[in-house]
C-alpha cells in the first residue's frame, strides 16, 4: 500500500468507465477516498463516492476540489464511434470545455489539490507506419492530434500557478472485464472468438499497449511522486504490430485460426456493423516513454502474452 495516499481525497473526473472504476478501486485499495465525476454513476458499485457533473459548467459538484489531495482528469466523449462532424466537434469540445471548467471550479474553492494528472492520448503523434516515437518527437497530423494538442494546452491554460501537473499520453490499455466492459481488449476477444482475429489490413501497423494495472501504477505515481511533471507516454515498453498482437490474442484464447480483413472489408464492417471509425484498427502507431525509463519505473507486465494472460486465462 502507498502510504502517500493513505486517508487522502482523490477525485476522478469522467471517472465513470472501465479505466475511471479500474483506477478508482486501485486507488480506494491504497488506502485514498476516491470521488468519480460524471453525468451517470459507474455501472459497478465500489468504494467510492459519486457526484454528478455535466463537464462544462461549474456547480456544487466543486466542492469535493476543496481539501482534495490530487484530481485525475479522464473526461472526454468516447472516440470509438464514426467520425461524423457532430461526433469529432464533441470528441473536442467534452475534453477542451471540462478541462477548462475544471480550472474554474479549482480557482473557486479555498484549498484546491496541489496536483493534476491528466489523461492525454498517445495519438498526439499521428500514425506514422514504423517510427517509434518517443515523448519529444513531433506531433502528427489530423483529428486526434489536433485534438491531443488542444487537451494538453486547456490544461495549461486551467493550471494554478502553484500546481504541479502530469500529462499521460496513453495507449491501448489492457482491462479486465468486470461487468461493466474492459475497453476494447474485450471487444478484439470477441471478435477472436468468433474467428475474426486475424491480420487487419497490412497487419503492420502498431500497437502500443498497457496492462491496467501498470496504468493505474503510473497514475498512482503520477499524483505522490513530486519528481514527475509535465508530458510521459503511458503505454508498455514493447509496442508490437497488429498482426502480432492477434496472434498471441488467439494463443492466450485458444482459438486456433483468425480470418484476415483487408481495408475495404474493415471500412464496411465497420461503418455498417460496428458502427465505428475504421481507423482505429487500419492505423496505428508504435510509441514508448523515454522519460518513463530514464527514471526507473518498472512495468509489471512488460511482455504482450504475460499481459495477456493475467486478463483473459
Amino acid at each position: 500500500m502507498n502510504t502517500a495516499l493513505q486517508d487522502q481525497s482523490i477525485v476522478i473526473a469522467g471517472g465513470s468507465g472501465f479505466l475511471g472504476v479500474s483506477l478508482a478501486q486501485h486507488l480506494s485499495d491504497a488506502g485514498a477516498s476516491v470521488t468519480i465525476l460524471s453525468r451517470r454513476p459507474p455501472r459497478n458499485a465500489g468504494p467510492w463516492k459519486h457526484v454528478a457533473w455535466d463537464g462544462r459548467t461549474v456547480g456544487e459538484w466543486q466542492e469535493c476540489l476543496d481539501g482534495a489531495f490530487g484530481l485525475v482528469n479522464l473526461a472526454g466523449r468516447s472516440v470509438n464511434c464514426i467520425k461524423s462532424p457532430d461526433h469529432q466537434d464533441e470528441i473536442l469540445r467534452s475534453r477542451v470545455e471540462s478541462t477548462r471548467v475544471l480550472g474554474e471550479a479549482l480557482r473557486s474553492v479555498a484549498a484546491p489539490p496541489s496536483v493534476w494528472a491528466q489523461m492525454s492520448t498517445a495519438h498526439i503523434y499521428g500514425d506514422p507506419p514504423r517510427l517509434e516515437c518517443h515523448e519529444d518527437s513531433p506531433f502528427g497530423y489530423g483529428l486526434a492530434p489536433f485534438v491531443g494538442q488542444a487537451w494538453e494546452e486547456a490544461l495549461r491554460e486551467a493550471l494554478l500557478p502553484s500546481q504541479r501537473h502530469v500529462i499521460l499520453r496513453t495507449g491501448f490499455v489492457l482491462g479486465r472485464d468486470r461487468g461493466s466492459g474492459g475497453g476494447a481488449l474485450q471487444t478484439l476477444a470477441r471478435l477472436t472468438r468468433w474467428g475474426l482475429g486475424g491480420k487487419v489490413g497490412s497487419g503492420q501497423q502498431g500497437m502500443s499497449w498497457i496492462h491496467e494495472v501498470d496504468m493505474n501504477r503510473l497514475f498512482e505515481r503520477a499524483l505522490t511522486d513530486a519528481t514527475m511533471s509535465g508530458p510521459y507516454i503511458a503505454s508498455g515498453p514493447n509496442p508490437t504490430a497488429q498482426v502480432d498482437f492477434m496472434r498471441d490474442l488467439r494463443r492466450v484464447l485458444g482459438v486456433p485460426v483468425g480470418l484476415p480483413a483487408t481495408t475495404w472489408m474493415v471500412r464496411l464492417g465497420a461503418h455498417f456493423l460496428m458502427r465505428t471509425d475504421p481507423e482505429l484498427v487500419l492505423y496505428g502507431r508504435y510509441v514508448v516513454s523515454k522519460r518513463l525509463a530514464e527514471e526507473g519505473f518498472q512495468f509489471r507486465f512488460p511482455q504482450l502474452p504475460q499481459a495477456l494472460d493475467d486478463l483473459l486465462r
